[in-house]
């Protein structure tokens, strides 16, 4: 009852609707620059947190809102701590010069309302897949990421530009052995090879399968921390496996690894 007379007795001005715009605009620039990485995790959880403080304080729960006030003012201080690196890599990202050459700060207030997914390229998954055969026949190790919603761009800044259309031999090419950019991932947007030899952060699961390599850690790492598909090839056995967030499908056969690329891709 105290809520709801608390809630009907609020004052709210012209200058209260102007402050909850900004801050609503602040919020959206801050999850638009931080989407595709593990740092939209964080942000979600504090503007959880914050938001359930703000509801804690109007049921006037002081024991309550005192215990995670405190939180919350050391919470920036301890994520700083524990995520430097994610936070190493945004900063270096928006003082590059490839930022400012993508234009992409041009592009943070453009809101996207009731978008249409009609304009979405197709993948080419024959080509993805014939690439994979190929390279499974002959032992060459291969990581392919597959970037969906989540956008990549920390992770496609690491590695070497490519942005070239998708085809088979493209691939082989670029993971053949001698080549410069066999090491490190490919990354797949919109159709297109965007980027080779890219860095990819490694899963820190303790129980990891040890016959697995670092190829698999690297699909593991990026798929737990974003919605993209990786194909990983083994350079030790060939064999071809599919992971999704962070669950690797191994030993895939060639109708095995269409269907789950097609079921996943949609």
């Amino acid at each position: 009852m105290l809520f709801i007379n608390y809630i009907l007795f609020l004052s709210f001005s012209i200058t209260d609707a102007i402050d909850i715009f900004l801050v609503a605009v602040i919020l959206y620039l801050l999850y638009n620059m931080v989407k595709g990485t593990s740092a939209v995790n964080i942000f979600i959880g504090l503007a959880v947190i914050y938001f359930l403080w703000i509801i804690i304080r109007a049921l006037d729960l002081k024991l309550l809102s005192s215990l995670m006030g405190k939180f919350i003012n050391v919470g920036v201080i301890a994520i700083m701590v524990v995520f430097q690196q994610e936070i190493r890599k945004f900063l270096l990202y928006i003082g590059s010069s490839e930022f400012i050459r993508s234009r992409n700060w041009k592009n943070l207030l453009k809101f996207k309302l009731g978008g249409s997914d009609s304009d979405a390229i197709e993948l080419d998954v024959d080509s993805i897949i014939n690439a994979c055969l190929s390279m499974s026949e002959t032992k060459t190790g291969a990581l392919i990421i597959i970037s969906r919603k989540s956008d990549l761009k920390f992770y496609i800044s690491s590695g070497e530009s490519i942005d070239s259309a998708l085809t088979d031999r493209m691939l082989e090419n670029i993971f053949f052995k001698n080549s410069p950019l066999h090491d490190g991932a490919v990354i797949i947007k919109n159709n297109r090879i965007i980027a080779a030899r890219c860095v990819l952060p490694v899963t820190e699961k303790e129980n990891f399968p040890s016959h697995f390599g670092m190829r698999h850690r690297a699909a593991v790492g990026i798929t737990e921390t974003t919605d993209a598909i990786a194909i990983t090839v083994s350079e030790q056995t060939g064999g071809i496996s599919l992971t999704i967030s962070g669950e690797i499908n191994a030993n895939l056969s060639k109708d095995k690894l269409r269907f789950l690329i097609e079921k996943n891709i949609k």
